[in-house]
């Protein structure tokens, strides 16, 4: 049976005009308000499974999965028994309990290089206190990022490209000071050389490159062969801490994240989304050595009144355990993705349309362009026009895809080959529409 066409959204609509009223925007973070496609978002009401549900009662197959987090699906039966066990028991202490040692040992257990872990709760608090504690460690104050690569909203990853190779960044948002900017440089994904130069005019001054391993957030962007291995070696010649931003990545591409898949290792690594399991919690990782400068222990600080919350630490530790204990789940989210790609190059070659698909792992992206997508400036060139038609009709018939040109698909191991299937006619239909 293929997809039904989506029959009237009257009451997200209504939703979205009284949240505008009460919430910046109607939304609580500004890609689901629609504006790199145009349109009024959706409400939902429930999910299960790789299925979302609106206010007005339409299904839609998930391809953003929560941005990462339901990598088992929506509403796992297993992970909502665990999350209704421990509710009975109390939802907030601000106290240690036991839960928080048991994930953290499985995360240990899985994670490559990671002898200890804090948790947080976003991804944003993981990278942010990853940062200080690098700066903390080395006695460096700056950190260089790469264009196009997110590591959430606080001051030092909001900064935009100098005037040259090795200049300086300056603020993209205001309320980000210039003093904030001056210790932020900038690299380009995919360009060891620009990382290099950057390296050697700064030469006893950076105490961290921080990095998006696989890069979702201008699509889907693995890294160039030789890449990675090439930042580990240029962090190690030059005394700066390498640290791996795998809060999407991590425990989806693998249970060791991209540290693993990739085989490179990271000095700090930030955690997210699976790791919580839909709810909200980050972490950050690293050998003893180094988190060892975190207070209480050590001179570093950071705090947090809801880290380690009963709930959030049930969530993740029931998910991770469920990943952990199925052998085949990555080789069938990888096969599934594989399938859902192959699908849509067969459909584009035959339409003529130029196209570049990305994808590793369960991670995907499609791009209107002619060019390999290896950085920010060649996703850019993608044709968003036609990007905002194909992301409105398949929405129109009931496929959810990310809301930007510019935003990794995530895909679920709940997800059958009917839904594959079912999306590929769906775009088979909008190809013929343009």
């Amino acid at each position: 049976m293929k997809t039904n066409s989506v029959r009237s959204r009257e009451r997200s609509n209504k939703l979205f005009d009284s949240a505008k009223k009460v919430i910046p925007g109607g939304v609580n973070s500004p890609v689901r308000a629609f504006k790199s496609v145009g349109g009024t978002p959706i409400f939902i009401d429930k999910a299960k499974g790789a299925y979302i549900y609106d206010a007005d009662g339409n299904r839609y197959v998930d391809y953003i999965a929560s941005w990462g987090p339901m990598i088992i699906g929506h509403a796992h039966d297993a992970v909502l028994a665990d999350l209704t066990a421990t509710a009975q028991k109390g939802t907030s202490f601000g106290i240690p309990t036991e839960m928080e040692t048991k994930i953290a040992s499985l995360v240990t257990e899985m994670a490559p290089n990671v002898d200890q872990i804090r948790f947080v709760n976003s991804g944003t608090e993981a990278c942010m206190s990853a940062v200080r504690l690098a700066r903390g460690f080395t006695g460096r104050e700056k950190l260089i990022k790469f264009s196009g690569c997110y590591h959430g909203h606080a001051d030092p990853f909001l900064i935009e490209a100098g005037s040259g190779a090795v200049t300086f960044g300056t603020p993209n948002s205001p309320g980000v000071t210039k003093g904030t900017a001056k210790d932020t440089l900038l690299a380009r994904y995919n360009n060891l050389d620009n990382v290099e130069q950057i390296f050697k005019a700064n030469s006893d001054e950076i105490a961290a490159v921080i990095i998006e391993p696989v890069a979702g957030n201008m699509g889907c962007i693995p890294p160039a062969k030789g890449f990675l291995e090439g930042l580990r070696n240029l962090c190690n010649d030059y005394g700066a801490l390498l640290i791996f931003d795998e809060v999407m990545t991590g425990f989806r591409l693998a249970l060791g994240g991209a540290q693993e898949c990739l085989g490179i290792n990271a000095d700090i690594v930030t955690y997210g989304k699976v790791i919580g399991g839909g709810l909200p919690v980050g972490a950050f990782g690293a050998r003893k050595e180094i988190m060892s400068c975190l207070a209480p222990e050590g001179p570093v600080y950071q705090a947090g009144t809801l880290s380690g919350n009963p709930l959030a630490m049930t969530s993740g530790f029931s998910t991770l355990s469920i990943l952990k204990g199925d052998s085949d789940i990555y080789s069938r989210l990888n096969g599934k993705t594989e399938y859902l790609a192959k699908n849509m190059a067969a459909e584009l070659n035959e339409k003529g349309v130029p196209y570049r698909i990305n994808q590793l792992g369960s991670m995907l992206s499609l791009h209107f362009c002619d060019e390999d997508v290896v950085d920010f400036e060649t996703a850019a060139l993608g044709n968003n026009q036609l990007f905002k038609s194909y992301f409105h009709f398949m929405l129109e018939h009931g496929i959810y895809l990310p809301p930007s040109a510019f935003e990794s698909y995530f895909l679920n191991d709940a997800l059958s080959y009917n839904d594959l299937d079912d999306t590929s006619h769906v775009f088979r239909e909008f190809l013929k529409s343009i």
